[in-house]
């Protein structure tokens, strides 16, 4: 969780002493100056990437700030964290929603633009641009809106649009 921890804040370092057993101290140390582009990068660690670089952004909107990081491996399951605040949100959420909706709308008018799918092809379905995805995003909020006790969802409707809006311009 730590280690996490160290992915989410990017060039923060922490250090971990264990001093319980004087015969045997043991030390930790998380940095990771790329943040959760080297989250990426360690979990697509021994997978077949699609692409050699990691897509990443980081950049703010209306006091919200929009991390977002993935690459495309041969998987053809996906893998998708999102955070709010540092903290996991396993069901996602608003900043989730806007991601997928980003990341088709983007992929389905390049697709057309460069001629891979054709004026009669239906489009690239959400399910369709997310196989093999590796991806993180990451928001950070002033007053976050959680769903259920374990925070396992963001509600702020707010942080829809500015994913969306971030994640389509990069």
């Amino acid at each position: 969780h730590l280690r996490q921890q160290a992915y989410l804040t990017k060039g923060i370092k922490i250090n971990i002493f264990d001093q319980r057993d004087a015969k045997n101290k043991k030390s930790y140390k998380y940095y990771f100056e790329g943040g959760i582009a080297s989250y990426i990068r360690h979990l697509n660690n021994g997978n077949d990437v699609k692409q050699e670089k990691i897509f990443y952004i980081n950049k703010e909107k209306e006091g919200i700030n929009v991390e977002v990081s993935f690459q495309y491996t041969a998987d053809y399951r996906e893998t998708v964290f999102a955070f709010a605040n540092n903290i996991h949100n396993p069901e996602g959420g608003m900043h989730m929603v806007g991601f997928k909706a980003a990341l088709t709308r983007v992929l389905n008018k390049y697709a057309r633009k460069n001629n891979f799918l054709k004026e009669k092809d239906q489009n690239l379905t959400s399910d369709d641009v997310r196989e093999g995805l590796t991806a993180i995003i990451s928001v950070k909020l002033p007053e976050p809106q959680f769903e259920g006790q374990t925070k396992a969802k963001l509600g702020n409707a707010e942080v829809r649009p500015a994913v969306e809006s971030i994640f389509s311009s990069a």
